[in-house]
């Protein structure tokens, strides 16, 4: 075993692994920096235009809110000033018929049960892509630098790891099938 050892560490110094290591791991650096000066004119227009789509989105979810109330009000009045239950009960049957028919136009529109957080999201994502064309930001090439990025940390990490030192990226698990178990 202590010969195995021994040629393990002739190996390693003759073929210069720290050096290539560190030699890598400024160039990675090198890459980030001139990744993250790319993205930078980017992520502020970004950040810009994320505040224009959370204020457009709260504008929306705040409107629904004061719709809501003014139904309420309206249906109110309707019953304990103008008419009576009786004649009111009918109404508040066709307005409730009328808010089913408006979720299920949304699901069959998106796909998506309305859920109010969803909803919210969806609007503020539509508003965002809006804002982002009329603006000319490319998304996909913000996206496709971050995620850039992200690996290139990623395999500085993986350097600097040293329980993955000088191992190659491990391939995925393979899958087990019913017939493995």
């Amino acid at each position: 075993m202590a010969d195995v050892k021994s040629m393990v560490y002739q190996l390693y110094s003759t073929l210069h692994v720290e050096q290539h290591q560190l030699e890598k791991e400024r160039d990675l650096r090198k890459q980030l920096e001139n990744l993250q000066e790319e993205l930078e004119p980017l992520e502020k227009l970004r950040k810009e235009l994320n505040m224009r789509a959370q204020k457009k989105s709260n504008y929306v979810v705040w409107g629904g809110l004061a719709y809501m109330g003014l139904q309420f009000g309206f249906l109110a009045r309707l019953t304990w000033w103008e008419y009576s239950w009786d004649i009111v009960e009918p109404i508040t049957y066709f307005v409730t018929y009328g808010a089913g028919i408006f979720f299920y136009m949304y699901f069959v529109l998106t796909r998506q049960e309305f859920l109010y957080p969803d909803a919210q999201d969806r609007v503020y994502l539509t508003n965002f892509h809006k804002f982002a064309k009329k603006k000319k930001l490319d998304v996909e090439k913000y996206n496709e630098i971050r995620d850039r990025m992200n690996q290139i940390e990623k395999d500085i990490q993986r350097l600097r790891d040293p329980l993955a030192l000088h191992l190659p990226i491990a391939p995925p698990p393979p899958s087990l099938t019913a017939n493995e178990n």
